[in-house]
């Protein structure tokens, strides 16, 4: 059984109580749906190298029934009064680019994370201007008796692929209680509703991303022979990049991760970019991006291991996700002992343009056990097939002619922010040509 409420706006013929400092009760028959506004100081972090965090205020009204049965299946609403943070002074954002998700917490007879997201619905919001945010929505299925309470917690705005995570910053007052009849088993815990991931995880105007836990780096207890362990998960690890790209310096944080199957007596190496993806800005047709890296040795060992990923194997229409695929490489150890696998230089190859991005400071995914193999990577490099992908340097290359509106190597649209596996690479805009 679900229970469908519709939010009592204020203003409305149906008679309000005013709550001291708990917001509004509309409707007073049991059972009828109940929107509370609350207040709470929240700190919000943009995406890397776009503004700085910001502290504010947000107000929220929660709307859910007021009285329920364990079994129900209740929908609550949470409207944003007032965002904590601003659009930053770089873009404007463009209508229906703006989507909010969030965390509700349950407590009392029963605990959960209630899950909620809003479609990406807005009006066009000006560079500075406050931040008009769609309502979310979300279910919660009860299962205990007695008293629920619904407390507001972290919120992130996605925008152009990229996420600001907003987190309270002092104590969050309780938005609406619902009060369960029936039997049921106390305090069990619920799943959360519909909606995406809680906000807890990364993202990038608050971006806190989410970071999940993350595995200890492997170490092999193979002595080089075939035998013991052959599959080894590297640790998640946040690469601070320096990048360069076409049209100036940016600076980005990815999260990357090291993998490694032994074969023979070396190793395959996959290197995952465990970030978010980004939605395209432009019409990019197929073969046209391509990702490569070059993994730092350490340790026993010396030199790089070069791995690449596939370019995009059909075109990718304006608006849709972008994903980077996994890098992929053989590496051939040229010294036995313990040898060490960092992230490296990363390059991305797109349009006939090149950015390079410098890890400006390393940091261990993978320790394995090696031995030394004929012509291995001991001061030198170890490579796996293939170029880097047709990369040409210089400036930003136009693709076609600069009066019909083809595609300018990424610089189409004016502060894009691409997310290409958890890197953010934010382009400026430019003045186009006629």
């Amino acid at each position: 059984m679900r229970r469908r409420v519709t939010p009592v706006r204020a203003g409305a013929a149906a008679a309000a109580l005013v709550l001291g400092g708990a917001g509004l009760l509309l409707g007073a028959a049991a059972g009828t749906a109940q929107a509370a506004e609350v207040s709470f100081a929240t700190h919000c972090v943009p995406p890397a190298g776009v503004a700085d965090p910001v502290d504010g205020t947000t107000k929220v009204e929660i709307t859910a029934p007021a009285t329920a049965k364990v079994g129900d299946t209740v929908d609550i609403t949470w409207k944003f009064v007032q965002a904590a943070s601003k659009n930053p002074d770089i873009i404007d954002l463009p209508a229906n680019s703006v989507q909010p998700s969030g965390t509700l917490k349950a407590a009392g007879a029963q605990s959960a994370d209630i899950a909620l997201q809003g479609p990406r619905e807005n009006p066009a919001i000006p560079k500075g201007g406050d931040m008009v945010l769609s309502d979310m929505t979300g279910t919660l299925k009860l299962t205990s008796p007695g008293e629920v309470t619904l407390t507001p917690d972290g919120y992130k705005v996605n925008a152009f692929g990229t996420d600001t995570v907003c987190t309270p910053s002092a104590t969050v007052p309780k938005a609406a209680t619902i009060e369960v009849t029936g039997s049921g088993s106390s305090g069990s815990p619920t799943p959360t509703g519909t909606g995406s991931a809680s906000p807890s995880a990364s993202v990038s105007p608050s971006d806190s991303p989410s970071q999940s836990a993350s595995p200890s780096p492997s170490v092999s207890s193979s002595d080089g022979t075939g035998s013991g362990q052959t599959d080894f998960t590297g640790k998640e690890v946040q690469v601070p990049y320096a990048c360069k790209t076409p049209i100036g310096d940016k600076n980005a944080t990815s999260p990357v991760q090291i993998n490694a199957k032994k074969n023979g007596g070396s190793f395959d190496l996959t290197v995952q970019f465990n970030g978010s993806v980004m939605d395209s800005p432009a019409d990019i047709p197929a073969d046209s991006v391509k990702p490569s890296m070059e993994v730092v040795l350490g340790g026993a060992d010396k030199g790089t291991v070069h791995v690449e990923g596939p370019t995009n194997s059909a075109p990718i229409k304006s608006g849709d996700p972008i994903e980077i695929p996994d890098l992929t490489g053989t590496y051939k150890p040229g010294a036995s002992g313990t040898s060490t696998l960092s992230p490296g230089v990363l390059t991305v190859n797109a349009l006939g343009t090149t950015t390079t991005c410098t890890p400006t400071k390393s940091e261990v995914s993978l320790t394995l056990d090696t031995s030394e193999q004929a012509s291995g990577a001991s001061g030198g490099s170890s490579t796996s097939g293939g170029s880097a992908g047709g990369s040409s340097g210089g400036g930003l290359a136009e693709t076609g002619d600069s009066s019909n509106g083809a595609v300018k190597a990424l610089g189409l649209v004016a502060g894009t922010a691409i997310l290409l596996g958890g890197a953010v690479f934010t382009f400026m805009p430019r003045k186009r040509t006629r």
